[in-house]
């Protein structure tokens, strides 16, 4: 009983709960003229909104089995070869991209009543623009890189407050925290990019850019 009353307590009227999106619209003319020209556009459109993490994207991986996984990772660099991510090459995410070589990704600016997903092939980038973004990360994300075995199981959170202890030890008398080995970053090329705009009564804008052969196309898709 005691558990049904709790259930009932905090229970969330879900079909009640509904925005309607009227902040803007997206025409054909509005678009960049490439697809990673118009996502940096709107990325910058979320960061002088004030959205807390413009960057952040939700990656979508399968596994060799084709069960799927999502996380949330930080967009670090976009251009026409691109958008690209960071992260342990051992991770579960990793572990998917190197089985299947497909990803895609959605940047969702709630605020906005927008998002833009992209969906292609993987490639690990060179280990000099690895070199490089890592020079850029602050030192306790260098070393946190460091001690964190990502995706595996651990004992507890001491065991991992113990790692970082070592790891911090290790480098203590270090300037300069090199590159894990077992770490760098990830490139989706893109086959295709959609950006979308909410409005009102679900007649939401869907615009997307597709490359067909060597070309891009930008189609407009129903909602």
């Amino acid at each position: 009983m005691a558990e049904r009353e709790l259930t009932t307590s905090i229970a969330v009227d879900l079909p009640a709960m509904r925005v309607s999106y009227e902040q803007g619209t997206l025409h054909e003319s509005d678009l960049a003229g490439t697809w990673h020209a118009q996502l940096q556009v709107w990325l910058e459109d979320a960061r002088r909104a004030g959205t807390a993490e413009p960057n952040a994207m939700v990656l979508a991986t399968a596994n060799a089995d084709g069960f799927p996984s999502s996380r949330t990772v930080l967009c670090k660099g976009i251009d026409g070869r691109g958008v690209v991510f960071f992260t342990n090459y051992t991770s579960a995410k990793s572990h998917d991209l190197s089985a299947t070589r497909y990803a895609s990704a959605t940047f969702p600016w709630y605020d906005l009543h927008r998002q833009a997903t992209i969906r292609g092939i993987v490639e690990k980038v060179s280990s000099e623009e690895t070199a490089r973004y890592w020079a850029s990360r602050p030192r306790g994300s260098q070393l946190g890189a460091w001690a964190s075995p990502q995706s595996s199981v651990v004992a507890s959170r001491d065991a991992l407050d113990h790692a970082l202890s070592n790891i911090k030890r290790r480098f203590a008398d270090t300037d300069v925290v090199p590159v894990p080995p077992h770490w760098g970053g990830w490139r989706i090329r893109p086959e295709v990019v959609e950006f979308w705009q909410g409005r009102a009564d679900r007649m939401h804008d869907r615009l997307r850019y597709k490359l067909l052969l060597d070309s891009w196309q930008v189609e407009r898709v129903a909602p």
